[in-house]
């Protein structure tokens, strides 16, 4: 009797202790974090409020008038503006293909380089090529390529493959195929890092889940969606979240193949002409808080949806 009062009142000593440790281990962590923190607030989060700020305000780019507070008339008339909704249209339209096709490849190419074969050094170098080219270089390469009357893809379209009867300007037809072509852009030379990230993740799930799979007689594709899906959640949701991100705020490959054609702009590319060609900071800023608005509404979508703390 005394012996099981013994161990009973010894119970909650051990959990007391077990939970004072992993208390002590989340100060230290919060301790190691806050320079980190103190970083990020000044670099990002000074200039976010000064963007705001200006956001609220008639500013002038370089100008030496009275700035005046107008509150939220920039951000009334950024909801009457149909260029700006022109250019989320085109922005999200460019994100969905690409992050889409970037992500299928990007695992197919990341469970082929992950598997045992000669030359997979190789491969896992060579892939690596397009995404190692600066943007500027690979748009102004794909923009010779695209041309319609002296680029290599129309004289295999049209020459060599017999697809199409005659040469098509595919930075010039119609808003559509430019966004396509623009698209078509990214995905070569983008995918490579999506493989990257995707085979990092693959690299830590452990092959012992796998042979136990083996033995209870489940073939690969259920292996796939039974082990590999889940246990790379993690590396799924941050190279969606990356990816997500870098499209939404494309600017230089539009930049660089469409100049500023209207029907074809960006977010940003919005953005930066209305705080540089037009010199009109407060609306500029508004639309670059709009920019930062949606970009973490994608965030969230995706961390809610996806459920990393569940993989």
């Amino acid at each position: 009797m005394s012996q099981r009062v013994a161990t009973t009142s010894a119970a909650p000593s051990t959990g007391k202790r077990t939970l004072t440790l992993a208390q002590s281990q989340s100060r230290f962590a919060w301790i190691l974090l806050i320079p980190t923190i103190g970083v990020v607030l000044m670099v990002g989060l000074f200039p976010l409020a000064q963007t705001f700020y200006f956001s609220l305000t008639d500013a002038r780019l370089a100008s030496s008038r009275e700035v005046n507070f107008v509150g939220l008339q920039n951000y009334l008339y950024l909801l009457q503006d149909q260029q700006f909704f022109r250019t989320v249209g085109n922005t999200v339209f460019f994100t969905v293909v690409t992050v889409g096709f970037e992500f299928a490849l990007g695992l197919l190419i990341a469970l082929v380089i992950n598997s045992n074969f000669r030359g997979r050094g190789l491969m896992r170098t060579s892939i690596l090529i397009p995404w190692a080219i600066p943007t500027v270089v690979s748009a102004q390469m794909w923009k010779w390529m695209y041309h319609d009357i002296y680029g290599v893809i129309n004289d295999l379209l049209v020459n060599q493959f017999g697809i199409f009867n005659q040469n098509v300007a595919f930075l010039a037809t119609n808003t559509t195929v430019s966004l396509f072509a623009i698209a078509a852009v990214d995905i070569w030379k983008t995918t490579p890092f999506v493989a990257l990230l995707l085979l990092a993740g693959l690299q830590v799930i452990p092959g012992d889940v796998y042979e136990a799979a083996d033995v209870d007689g489940a073939n690969k594709i259920q292996q796939f969606f039974a082990i590999t899906l889940p246990l790379l959640m993690p590396a799924i949701l941050v190279t969606l979240i990356f990816r997500t991100l870098d499209s939404l705020r494309v600017f230089d490959v539009f930049y660089v193949m469409l100049g500023n054609r209207r029907d074809t702009q960006t977010m940003a590319i919005y953005a930066q002409q209305s705080l540089v060609n037009f010199s009109d900071l407060g609306y500029g800023s508004t639309i670059s808080i709009a920019i930062f608005l949606i970009i973490a509404l994608f965030v969230v979508i995706y961390v809610t949806f996806l459920k990393i703390e569940d993989a």
